[in-house]
């Protein structure tokens, strides 16, 4: 079983990589048509693909919200991502993976990659909402993003033809490849047992964010009704410690 220290090695070289990447794939998009044919497309599969990566990007925002509290500053990230996609979210978790200490990266590096920067006091009424409001939002994605997926296959049929490869289909599947990676090594995070995992991690790969939407929903009901939202993002193991582990404990909303 790998050690938290060469745990937290093999994931910042990992995150390093996916950046260099996806700024080959951003330069190669670049300079084969400057993004025009991101744009001006008939509803199909390049849309499908956009909306897709669209709900990848509002979740990613949302951890970005909870990590530097601040709405103008999750705003930029998002227009940012919009346009960059996997190379800023990549490059914010490498930034994330740097500035821990030798003591965090040899506990629990993954745990203090997510957790946020600031201790708040939550009331527990705020988390009720809270709590409402983003199983509705995500419900409402993976709903939104299932009607889509089923009006491409009406109209456009299978996915699979030479013609939608155009350099922004390219650096779109190689995006979306990119951030399925990140999604996977949340879900192992996450998972105790690695028969779920790889059933998860599977489907998000098949199905997109409507099979993460479903994973953040059960994760979702999973939390008590005294659990803030923002307790999806760790495992169990990380939420047991919160109340007994000073170093856990003083990044948490607890």
């Amino acid at each position: 079983m790998a050690t938290p220290s060469s745990l937290f090695v093999a994931l910042k070289w990992l995150f390093i990589t996916m950046t260099c990447i996806m700024a080959a794939a951003l330069v190669y998009l670049l300079a084969m048509d400057h993004y025009s044919s991101c744009f001006g497309l008939q509803l199909g599969w390049m849309q499908v693909l956009d909306i897709d990566i669209i709900i990848y990007f509002l979740f990613i925002a949302a951890w970005f919200f909870y990590k530097e509290s601040g709405w103008i500053k999750a705003f930029v990230f998002f227009v940012l991502v919009l346009w960059c996609g996997s190379f800023v979210t990549c490059g914010y978790i490498v930034i994330q993976f740097f500035k821990l200490s030798s003591e965090e990266s040899s506990k629990d590096p993954l745990y203090f990659v997510l957790a946020g920067h600031q201790k708040g006091d939550i009331m527990g009424h705020r988390k009720q909402h809270s709590m409402v409001i983003a199983k509705v939002i995500v419900a409402v994605l993976g709903c939104y993003m299932l009607g889509i997926l089923i009006y491409a296959f009406m109209i456009n049929g299978m996915p699979f033809h030479m013609e939608i490869l155009t350099p922004c289909m390219i650096t779109g599947l190689i995006d979306i490849h990119i951030h399925n990676v990140v999604f996977t090594v949340w879900i192992l995070y996450k998972e105790s047992s690695w028969i779920n995992a790889v059933l998860w991690i599977l489907s998000v790969v098949c199905f997109g964010s409507v099979a993460l939407c479903v994973y953040i929903a059960r994760e979702l009901f999973h939390l008590s009704p005294e659990q803030h939202v923002s307790f999806i993002l760790f495992n169990k193991r990380s939420r047991d410690l919160m109340s007994s582990d000073p170093l856990l404990r003083e990044h948490s909303d607890v």
